[in-house]
């Protein structure tokens, strides 16, 4: 248990430890693994988030400078001890780290951060998951400032006009209300869709773009991209 946990004035020991922070039920798909990994392990390569109150101009990397931030997948997020928690496919929150004694803190407990995550993101494979009813009150009611819903496998096709990718943002009244891009400004993100490989799986996939439209890209990318380069130098990455 975290030294913030037990310092709070109330004991709240027992009743986090009542949380129900796993069920054990194995609901995602294939894709949606590999997808949520996709979009977290981009993050962690390449990925530094805006200054805490300055927008940053695209191509400008000395505005840049480090901000720690904690992004998961199916990862608890709870609100209270007296509310259910909920779990995003992937979520997004700046100025907080994971744990590290990752066996004491199983679950993002918001009243440890302080916060809600400012995104959170679902991926729709059937419509069972109410992503487009109960599950954006929910977030909006938590507090995050973004709500992606990402549907590949056309489940909401009418629901969402043809668009596969959905941004809200909130609103008056802590209200989500749909954006005409995908853009996620206030983290100085966006996202696309991309053709290509991943994990040995061709595929389309929902990628990260930084500020100035650039896909994040993974660590193999980023040394595929080094390779190259070295190789217009005239050298040969196998006999570094």
């Amino acid at each position: 248990m975290s030294a913030t946990l037990l310092e709070t004035p109330f004991d709240l020991t027992t009743a986090v430890k009542n949380l129900i922070t796993e069920n054990d039920e194995p609901v995602d798909n294939i894709l949606s693994e590999k997808q949520q990994r996709l979009l977290v392990h981009a993050l962690y390569e390449s990925w530094t988030p805006l200054p805490e109150g300055e927008l940053e101009e695209a191509g400008a990397p000395e505005a840049k400078q480090a901000r720690p931030f904690w992004a998961a997948a199916n990862v608890g997020i709870f609100s209270s001890v007296y509310t259910p928690g909920i779990a995003p496919d992937v979520f997004i929150s700046l100025d907080v780290a994971a744990p590290s004694d990752l066996t004491a803190t199983r679950s993002y407990f918001m009243w440890e951060y302080g916060k809600a995550p400012e995104a959170v993101l679902e991926i729709v494979s059937n419509r069972k998951g109410k992503e487009l009813e109960g599950k954006r009150k929910d977030y909006a009611k938590m507090g995050a400032i973004y709500y992606v819903v990402y549907d590949p496998f056309g489940a909401l096709e009418k629901e969402l006009d043809g668009d596969r990718i959905r941004v809200y943002e909130v609103g008056f009244g802590k209200r989500f209300r749909r954006r005409d891009d995908h853009q996620l400004p206030e983290l100085g993100l966006s996202l696309t869709l991309w053709t290509g490989f991943f994990e040995g799986s061709n595929g389309e996939w929902l990628r990260w773009c930084d500020a100035a439209g650039n896909l994040l890209l993974t660590g193999h990318e980023r040394a595929e991209k080094l390779a190259a380069k070295l190789r217009e130098l005239g050298i040969d990455p196998a006999q570094l």
